[in-house]
């Protein structure tokens, strides 16, 4: 599904404005329920947790956040497992927790991201938190980092990081379905230890000014290429598709690398291909004779397909990116200091689950 356009318009136009106003009363109950489930007390854990979020719908760079953290906590001699639902796998669907084996399990089984996660940490996938942070406890992990979380409270956390996207900010500051947070600005706020902001943007600097209005520490991020696929696509032409929450970041990013976009696909976020699809996408950028281009999260997904796949064709081929954050260290420091407040026992009055 993908998110309407009226979401991230503040000024929409008479009929999405009357689209919107049409569903303010299941936005008012979406919200009444969201606070009554953040209001919950989560269960704690013998390990730090922190958690990596953010206040609305779709994709706003959550993964290559929690990817930069784990990697920060390893260089720091932590032993980080990853925790994650798996948005539109099967494992997540039968309520247990599973670690991710990236030699048998692929996108149908774990969902796109966790197979990621899986190159950098041990990674577990769950819709019962608890359960799922205990079992990567039990595999050694010295801590959890949480990818998405924020408006789940069943596992409690010591820091929160709430990732935004520059490019759209918090939107038009609706709730779901009327607009795109996820619960309301102020409850998610209140769960929120910094932000950071991932890209530029009018909205983006919106939404600092509300974050440090709400007395948060901001940050300030970037999703940089990999170099050697940058200068790949540089001056080439290239057929590009994506599947996540917004591909026009991932245009934006070939075309800052020099790529000569000749075609674009925007499909919904987690996508799952089939065989046909990247057929005619090969097909197409051997007409144009241009690369064929896509994410990191999508190629998971494709991976699988392509000995089926025609082979004399251009083959998809993927731009890794990395988060870059312009202030590492003290971002760095705040996380740290939360690890060792936690393992001072400062967490509460709350007994850890068994």
């Amino acid at each position: 599904m993908r998110a309407p356009d009226f979401w991230w318009s503040v000024e929409p136009g008479p009929f999405q404005r009357l689209v919107r106003a049409a569903l303010t009363p299941f936005a008012a109950l979406y919200g009444r329920l969201a606070v009554r489930r953040m209001n919950q007390e989560g269960a704690r854990v013998n390990a730090p947790v922190i958690c990596i979020g953010n206040f609305v719908v779709g994709g706003a760079g959550k993964t290559p956040t929690a990817l930069a953290v784990a990697k920060w906590f390893k260089r720091n001699g932590e032993t980080p497992a990853f925790l994650t639902r798996g948005y539109g796998g099967a494992l997540s669907a039968d309520g247990g927790a599973h670690l991710v084996d990236r030699r048998r399990h692929g996108a149908a089984e774990t969902g796109d991201e966790p197979l990621l996660l899986a190159r950098v940490a041990s990674t577990v996938v769950a819709r019962d938190r608890p359960s799922g942070a205990l079992l990567a406890l039990a595999g050694g992990a010295s801590m959890i980092v949480m990818d998405d979380g924020l408006q789940n409270p069943s596992l409690a956390r010591d820091f929160t990081l709430a990732v935004v996207d520059g490019g759209v900010g918090f939107g038009n500051g609706r709730l779901i379905p009327a607009g795109p947070l996820r619960a309301p600005l102020d409850v998610q706020l209140a769960r929120t230890d910094a932000g950071l902001i991932i890209g530029e943007g009018e909205a983006g600097d919106a939404a600092e000014t509300i974050l440090r209005e709400a007395g948060k520490p901001v940050f300030h991020g970037r999703l940089a290429p990999d170099a050697h696929a940058a200068l790949r696509v540089l001056g080439a032409r290239v057929v590009a598709f994506a599947g996540i929450g917004r591909p026009s970041k991932f245009f934006a990013s070939l075309e800052a690398c020099g790529a000569r976009i000749v075609a674009r696909h925007a499909l919904p976020d987690h996508h799952l291909y089939r065989p046909s699809e990247i057929a005619a996408l090969q097909r197409q950028a051997a007409a144009m004779d241009a690369l064929l281009m896509t994410t990191e999260k999508d190629m998971v997904k494709i991976a699988p397909l392509l000995p089926g796949v025609w082979q004399d064709l251009p083959q998809p081929e993927a731009l890794p990116v990395a988060l870059v954050v312009e202030e590492a260290d003290a971002l760095r420091k705040l996380m740290l200091d939360a690890v060792v407040r936690a393992r001072r026992g400062r967490l509460g009055d709350r007994p850890p689950c068994a």
